[in-house]
């Protein structure tokens, strides 16, 4: 009988031996959905059971973001855009007729100023909990997909909050209060660990930060390690008095300098090692970090929207990787528009193929 994606997924990311890689979807931009409904994709369909692949990994956490959220609020309209209060207190326009990031205008949390009517939306409270969370476990342990629980985002939901200028000055005028907004979250994150784990064993912790751009990090590698690094152990050290050893951290951008204070926190699987401009290269990071670093990603979506024999050669550039374990490939991030259909379920089917 074949492993499950899920028993696959575990194998690697442990270093033993398997003879195969797992086939997984992540996800498109909204655009290519319209694309691929022109090239044969019923209107409405699920698309994993369309391409006939299970999801990238299930998550069975609980709502460990602001709590209430703010009240979303409509403040200016036209033909084009609007302008809204999102339920994150930021103020930003949105656009009607494209995905792309929203424009942010002003900002709820600008250090002090805000802080307390953040903190009590960053408390423990049983209403996080879904009422159907039992279901959703079980649901979630048939999938056959890799399980996670979620384990917040320490600084990209500040950067998130205040905006990348505000987290700039907040790192050198006020460093305490960054760390007890770091440390508040990573509280109630353990708390949300107490309720999940002692009915479920996730495959791995899953958080997320988006901190990084194309030349590296939005705060220095010297104050993240000060103000991020114990709030990961500490969630890192929860997660290991369940039995769960593997946390992944979701990071776009140029991750290399931070990746050192991430595995010192207890992360030890990088997502999506996006390859972008700057050629991050997921065997140049093995060499560097050795084993205790495994990845989920690295395989260049650009390439695929190219065509088959690029596809050919990008997952052949990979193999390598594969045969040592530790790595699980997955598209570096959604697909983009411009990809054919039959382009991405070619991709699919040539990574089935592979024998290690």
């Amino acid at each position: 009988m074949e492993p499950t994606v899920r028993e696959l997924f575990n194998r690697i990311m442990h270093y033993e031996p398997v003879d195969r890689v797992p086939v997984v979807h992540w996800g498109c931009w909204d655009e290519v959905y319209v694309e691929w409904q022109a090239q044969g994709m019923p209107a409405g369909a699920d698309e994993y059971e369309f391409l006939g692949v299970p999801r990238a990994e299930r998550d069975v956490g609980i709502n460990c973001e602001l709590f209430p959220p703010f009240d979303y609020e409509v403040l200016e309209e036209d033909e084009e855009s609007r302008i809204v209060r999102q339920g994150d207190g930021v103020i930003a326009r949105h656009w009607k007729d494209r995905s792309c990031i929203p424009h942010y205008i002003d900002y709820t949390l600008k250090g002090a100023e805000g802080w307390d009517e953040y903190k009590k939306r960053l408390q423990p409270d049983p209403k996080r909990i879904p009422a159907d969370h039992d279901e959703r476990i079980h649901k979630v342990q048939a999938s056959g997909s890799p399980i996670s629980v979620f384990t917040g985002a320490m600084i990209g939901f500040v950067r998130d909050w205040m905006g990348v200028e505000n987290l700039a000055y907040l790192a050198y005028d006020n460093r305490e209060l960054l760390g007890e907004i770091v440390m508040t979250q990573a509280d109630l994150v353990c708390w949300a660990l107490d309720q999940v784990l002692p009915k479920v064993k996730p495959d791995f912790g899953s958080g997320w930060e988006d901190i990084c751009f194309r030349t590296g990090p939005l705060l220095s590698p010297d104050i993240f390690a000060e103000v991020a690094v114990p709030a990961y152990r500490k969630i890192a050290d929860k997660l290991l008095e369940y039995g769960v050893d593997l946390y992944l951290i979701d990071c776009d951008g140029m991750i290399d300098a931070l990746i050192p204070h991430w595995l010192d926190g207890g992360v030890n699987i990088m997502l999506p090692v996006e390859i972008g401009a700057w050629k991050a290269d997921p065997m140049a990071m093995r060499k560097r970090f050795g084993k205790a670093l495994r990845i989920y990603g690295g395989i260049d979506k650009l390439e695929i929207a190219k065509g088959r024999a690029a596809i050919d050669t990008e997952i052949e550039r990979r193999l390598p990787l594969m045969r040592e374990g530790g790595f699980v490939p997955l598209p570096d991030h959604k697909i983009v528009p411009g990809t054919k259909l039959d382009d991405y379920r070619y991709y699919l089917e040539r990574l089935g193929e592979v024998r290690l």
